[in-house]
């Protein structure tokens, strides 16, 4: 059977889709079904882009719709995930600094926002320094770091160096994200992971955290 919700969502369809979301939350779906309906959708919009059929402005539209979407949801979330033991796994992630490109990074966030996951948003244009920084202060276990500017991705060797000098590097999994980023970028700048699209991305995060 069609999902309505992952179809109106690849459509682009924002009234459809805000309309469907609070019909399936008034019906008792969680949280993390109705977010994985509108991720199946968001990833069909990634591949529209990818075969030429969307446009840039197409993926910044899904953006907006599904920051209504967890704006929604939100509440919801935090009373029905609130128990979830993932709760327990911080996450840091922020866009790089020099870079303030955040699309990928803010859909990943809601995502693992909405399977219960505790993320700490740094934003844009993160300092290597405010990057160590966090991870220190909330002993996280996972770090994300977004860039889409290629001239900026030595700023993220910077990030791994510091966390060396720090002693936390052992304590993190690095994850670097964005268009530019590849296996080569990961040798260089000594991260552990790497994904280029939203939905490598979050098969990684998954993987890291349930580990």
């Amino acid at each position: 059977m069609e999902d309505e919700l992952q179809i109106a969502m690849a459509d682009l369809d924002e009234e459809k889709t805000l309309r469907l979301v609070k019909e399936r939350i008034q019906a008792g779906y969680t949280s993390v079904d109705i977010i994985e309906s509108c991720r199946r959708g968001v990833e069909i919009v990634g591949e529209k882009y990818s075969d030429n059929d969307y446009f840039l402005s197409d993926l910044i539209m899904s953006e907006e719709i599904l920051k209504e979407v967890m704006r929604i949801l939100e509440p919801h979330i935090l009373v029905n995930d609130s128990k979830n033991g993932s709760m327990a796994t911080p996450i840091v992630m922020g866009t790089i600094e020099g870079d303030i490109h955040d699309l990928g990074k803010n859909i990943i966030i809601y995502l693992l926002r909405s399977s219960g996951y505790r993320v700490y948003d740094l934003g844009v244009d993160v300092t290597p320094e405010r990057f160590v920084q966090a991870v220190s202060e909330t002993n996280a276990s996972v770090l994300g770091i977004s860039v889409l500017l290629s001239f900026c991705i030595s700023s993220i060797k910077k990030v791994v160096d510091l966390l060396a000098d720090a002693g936390l590097r052992d304590k993190v999994k690095i994850v670097v994200g964005g268009y530019p980023v590849n296996q080569k970028v990961k040798e260089f700048t000594g991260a552990d992971f790497y994904a280029n699209d939203v939905t490598e991305a979050l098969k990684i995060y998954r993987e890291i955290l349930e580990q």
